[in-house]
């Protein structure tokens, strides 16, 4: 009888713990799975506006805001941003192309007088070259496009519905 016991006694007790994770462990590892496939693509997903240089000064910065944010004489609806960042989501379909390491954004600001600028804007990427050249005028906001594409595209956005 002595000897029954000790074998009883040995058998190690399994903790509540280890229950309580062996149970939920499917569980456990389809939530992470999920939020691995599903959230963090789209939390680490970049933007046009991810690749503008960050080493603009404050004055570039508002300048390039200010273009960017540019909606027409109406001021509300389709802003630039939004022009240009559709335009190269057809130019690359199904791409995160901003996510290419051959992805590049220049962008050059020159000032003309006290409150007209030169925005020159290049995209460059794998298959080409996208450039624009506006002049802005940061006082009443308007742009004039310096090339056809350009203007093309502020018109697109002056005369969106």
């Amino acid at each position: 009888m002595v000897r029954d016991s000790k074998k009883k006694e040995e058998k190690p007790k399994e903790s509540p713990f280890k229950k309580f994770l062996k149970k939920r462990a499917p569980v456990y590892l389809a939530v992470i799975a999920i939020f691995i496939v599903f959230v963090v693509p789209q939390i680490t997903k970049s933007d046009l506006q991810d690749k503008f240089p960050e080493n603009l000064s404050e004055e570039d910065q508002l300048v390039l805001d200010s273009l960017m944010s540019y909606s027409g004489p109406d001021r509300e609806g389709y802003t630039l941003i939004e022009a240009i960042s559709n335009q190269i989501n057809e130019e690359y379909p199904n791409e995160q192309i901003y996510d290419n390491k051959k992805t590049i954004v220049d962008v050059s600001i020159s000032k003309l007088d006290e409150q007209n600028y030169q925005v020159l804007f290049n995209f460059e990427s794998y298959k080409g070259s996208i450039q624009y050249d506006w002049n802005i005028d940061i006082q009443t906001g308007t742009v004039k496009g310096n090339d056809e594409g350009s203007q093309n595209m502020k018109n697109l956005v002056d005369f969106y519905d």
